[in-house]
């Protein structure tokens, strides 16, 4: 029998009104949204999904006696990762795959709310078991981390409406590039961007400006203190689509890239999770969870481990 699968979040994030678009005036709110962006799905995807034995049978002892495992999530990215209009629901592609992780294990799921830079020194220190936020896999996290492809995004940018300036991915010399801290826009992209299209041929580098959050950066973005912003391509996109008045997204990405559901480096849990995963995929819910938040496209046919981005 499945245990139903509960949410516990720490609620330290604006609203969902405010998420990503926030900065623009009611005005600017566009009446419509595009298919599969418009509703808020805050039911539970998991219900009714039984627990996969294979899966199951990998679980810890530890983890099947306590019943639980527990999620890092940074809540203010839609459509991947965000709160509901109650300010207290989970919702987006990454807690449907999280709860539905969950239920192929049979145990509960607690979701923590945090900061997207402290989830990794969290995992290390063992106060979450896993993250589901749409981390992509460097060299460097597969160092201290195991990683699962879940899905596939990229990485893009966006710009003031009619993009006044003519900007381009490849023509971000000496402009002022927002990147929320601890991604890979931040570590990766942008300094690969900056060396190579710029430096490297005699231009100013890219002014790469780290904030805390892209809703941060999307506020620089409308008032001029940013000419772009580098960030998940689908959540760039929503946030277009809610402001269509204020900022617009390039069409050429960055990089396209899978993504990862990550645990600390050698977890017990991994093989479970793997599994768990590879059920999901194989499963008619994974091509719901993508579709109702209108990720058709973007699904992957392996929950392989994740190999170093550019691989």
């Amino acid at each position: 029998m499945r245990v139903k699968t509960p949410l516990r979040a720490t609620i330290t994030v604006t609203a969902l009104a405010l998420a990503l678009a926030g900065c623009g005036s009611k005005a600017d709110t566009p009446q419509s949204s595009a298919p599969g962006q418009s509703v808020e799905h805050t039911d539970d995807i998991s219900a009714g999904v039984q627990p996969d034995p294979a899966a199951v049978k990998l679980l810890p002892e530890a983890v099947k006696a306590k019943g639980k495992i527990s999620v890092a999530m940074d809540l203010s990215s839609p459509p991947t990762t965000f709160l509901a209009k109650d300010n207290k629901t989970p919702i987006g592609f990454n807690p449907d795959m999280a709860r539905l992780i969950a239920a192929k294990l049979g145990v509960k799921l607690q979701v923590d709310n945090v900061k997207f830079d402290t989830i990794i020194p969290g995992l290390q220190g063992g106060r979450f078991d896993f993250t589901a936020t749409t981390m992509g896999a460097t060299a460097e996290r597969l160092k201290v981390l195991d990683m699962i492809n879940y899905f596939q995004n990229g990485t893009g940018v966006a710009v003031p409406r009619g993009n006044p300036q003519k900007l381009s991915v490849h023509d971000l010399c000496g402009r002022r590039v927002g990147v929320q801290s601890g991604t890979t826009a931040e570590l990766k992209w942008l300094p690969q961007l900056s060396e190579k299209d710029c430096t490297s041929q005699g231009k100013p580098a890219i002014a790469g400006v780290t904030l805390p959050s892209v809703n941060d950066a999307l506020t620089q973005l409308a008032s001029k203190r940013l000419d772009a912003v580098m960030y998940d391509f689908t959540s760039l996109a929503w946030a277009a689509k809610r402001q269509p008045n204020v900022m617009e997204v390039l069409q050429e990405r960055v990089i396209t890239a899978k993504v990862n559901v990550a645990l600390p480096k050698g977890s017990p849990l991994t093989p479970a999770i793997k599994v768990a995963v590879q059920s999901i995929i194989d499963s008619p819910k994974y091509a719901e969870a993508l579709d109702r938040w209108g990720f058709q496209g973007l699904g992957i046919e392996s929950a392989a481990m994740a190999v170093p981005l550019g691989q």
